[in-house]
């Protein structure tokens, strides 16, 4: 297929492009720096200049491809209080790439999740600025196309990983002296290795059914106080307990360190055969790849 990947000088699809290629796909990815362009031809694919404001080029490569895999999303955005402007940004993104594939059956493969029937999880997920788009996402399916929607674990590691929870963390605890969990740290994160996740967005691409829902965890979920203390150890600083009325104080503009953010695991596996084969968010971190950077 011909697939038209955003954000594909990213962390995440630093692993969905080779595995895409691999299988014989061609991928075009979308750069909007000379920078990223050289990281999108590093990885094997071909380049397509331009940014998610210029909703015409993206339509026009939509149109051209079999299927979009939609990666791109302004998280700088969210520690800097711009989480609804960036939300609704993504929003006029996913509508020009649903409105381009509308009536086609082309692929459109977002991140997202879908109503669960949980009461409490589905308020969770509608008080996410991003729900408008995982829904919008969702309702082209009525539309003609081949929608997929892909729940990436909050933690999704590897040696290219640099902006994400566990880089948050190490920051932070190096600017404060201590590695620091929410009262008893026992709020747990999902986690998954990138080429683990790579591989599934290639499953994804070649056998989910119409409007699925995929969820790329590998791990169902890690205490917090668990990274916490191996972020210490590596440091070499103490991991503490940060009273929930301090964690804003203390953990600045990154929000999620007191949130419980686990995922089921095994549905997507039974779906598609997909298996997770690398090594767990743990024993990630005591490889000290995470460390390596002063």
């Amino acid at each position: 297929m011909r697939v038209f990947v955003t954000g594909a000088s990213g962390h995440i699809a630093s692993a969905v492009v080779p595995e895409l290629i691999d299988a014989g796909h061609e991928v075009t990815g979308l750069a909007r720096s000379d920078a990223s362009a050289a990281v999108v031809k590093a990885l094997g694919a071909e380049v397509r200049r331009g940014d998610l404001d210029d909703l015409d080029g993206l339509r026009e490569a939509a149109a051209e491809a079999d299927a979009v895999v939609h990666l791109a999303f302004d998280h700088d955005a969210v520690p800097a209080g711009r989480f609804a402007e960036a939300a609704a940004a993504d929003l006029r993104v996913a509508r020009t790439f649903g409105d381009a594939l509308a009536g086609t059956g082309k692929t459109l493969i977002g991140v997202g999740l879908t109503p669960t029937g949980d009461s409490k999880l589905d308020a969770a997920i509608e008080a996410n600025p991003r729900s408008a788009v995982w829904r919008e996402i969702a309702a082209y399916a009525e539309r003609g196309v081949r929608t997929v929607l892909v729940a990436i674990p909050p933690v999704t590691h590897s040696a290219r990983d640099r902006i994400g929870f566990v880089p948050s963390l190490i920051d932070i605890a190096r600017a404060k002296g201590v590695s620091g969990y929410v009262g008893d740290g026992s709020n747990r994160w999902a986690a998954a290795h990138a080429l683990d996740v790579g591989r599934l967005y290639r499953l994804a691409l070649e056998k989910a059914p119409a409007s699925a829902q995929l969820y790329a965890a590998a791990e169902e979920g890690i205490t917090v106080r668990e990274i916490a203390e191996s972020i210490g150890r590596h440091l070499g600083v103490p991991a503490v307990s940060i009273p929930a009325d301090r964690a804003t104080e203390h953990f600045g503009g990154f929000p999620f360190a007191g949130l419980d953010l686990t995922m089921p695991v095994g549905e997507t596996g039974r779906l598609l055969g997909w298996e997770p084969v690398q090594v767990g968010l743990l024993a990630d971190l005591e490889d000290g790849h995470y460390f390596a950077a002063a």
